[in-house]
């Protein structure tokens, strides 16, 4: 079987900037194995795999250990590689179908690309002294929603957060966002989710489900802009929308090529 595979920069103007990921266009399922071999092979934080239907594309998302039910920077890529690279889909917008988290769509959106993905706000949770072991610094909050989230009081002390990985993968299988006020945009973030094969993932959409309500609400305002500040880093433009977020970002093509796999 050979089938063409992208990879590509999201969330980033720039090449060997922001969260690379695959795409692999199918033309119908492969076996469940097959998909997380090939995902190891490529040994990026996550390969998305979809597949055309009637209306949308059914999309499923591998880390190198496993599968996920939600990726925001590999759904962002396959827009791009759908919309801009392939032109194979009319209009501004396409649709995506998941398993868990149900339809997301990718559309343009003032010069970028975007992502209509479900809001996951967080409430307060009692875990400071757990995250401090990990992090090595006390939050000055801590909430909970699909990941655990710390925030911290200025963009340096994010920056200088150095965790205990190995500690990390035996507490949860939750990831860890930490966030703070940025110097030049709303908000600067991390994420970490070791027990998925990712110590820290470069950027990611899918912790912005929860960042974007969080600081809309603490700064009053719908529109933000967001900077994760991972060594290669990544740029954000979101939007709350009361129980969906808009999450906006460029993408660069890095690769295009052929896998054979039998």
């Amino acid at each position: 079987m050979r089938r063409p595979l992208y990879q590509v920069d999201a969330f980033t103007s720039q090449l060997f900037a922001g969260n690379p990921a695959a795409v692999c266009p199918l033309d119908e399922w492969i076996p469940e194995s097959l998909m997380q071999s090939i995902a190891a092979e490529n040994n990026l934080s996550e390969t998305a795999f979809i597949v055309a239907g009637s209306d949308a594309y059914a999309i499923r998302w591998f880390t190198p250990t496993s599968e996920i039910e939600l990726c925001g920077h590999a759904t962002l890529a396959s827009g791009y590689v759908l919309l801009d690279h392939l032109k194979c889909v009319e209009g501004d917008r396409v649709a995506f179908d998941s398993r868990e988290r149900g339809r997301l769509e990718v559309f343009r959106h003032g010069g970028r690309l975007a992502l209509d993905f479900p809001s996951l706000p967080a409430s307060p949770c009692d875990l400071s002294d757990t995250l401090e072991s990990l992090l090595g610094h006390r939050p000055v909050e801590t909430l909970e929603s699909t990941n655990y989230l710390a925030v911290y009081e200025n963009e340096a002390v994010v920056k200088a957060i150095r965790p205990d990985f190995e500690a990390m993968k035996q507490f949860a299988t939750h990831g860890v966002i930490i966030t703070a006020p940025g110097d030049d945009v709303d908000f600067v973030s991390r994420f970490f989710v070791p027990s998925f094969g990712i110590n820290e993932d470069p950027a990611t959409g899918a912790a912005h489900c929860t960042l974007t309500p969080y600081w809309a609400k603490r700064l009053g305002r719908r529109v933000l802009r967001g900077h994760q500040t991972s060594q290669r880093g990544g740029d954000f433009y979101c939007e709350d929308r009361g129980d969906r977020v808009t999450i906006a970002g460029d993408c660069r093509l890095y690769m295009e090529a052929e896998i054979e796999v039998e």
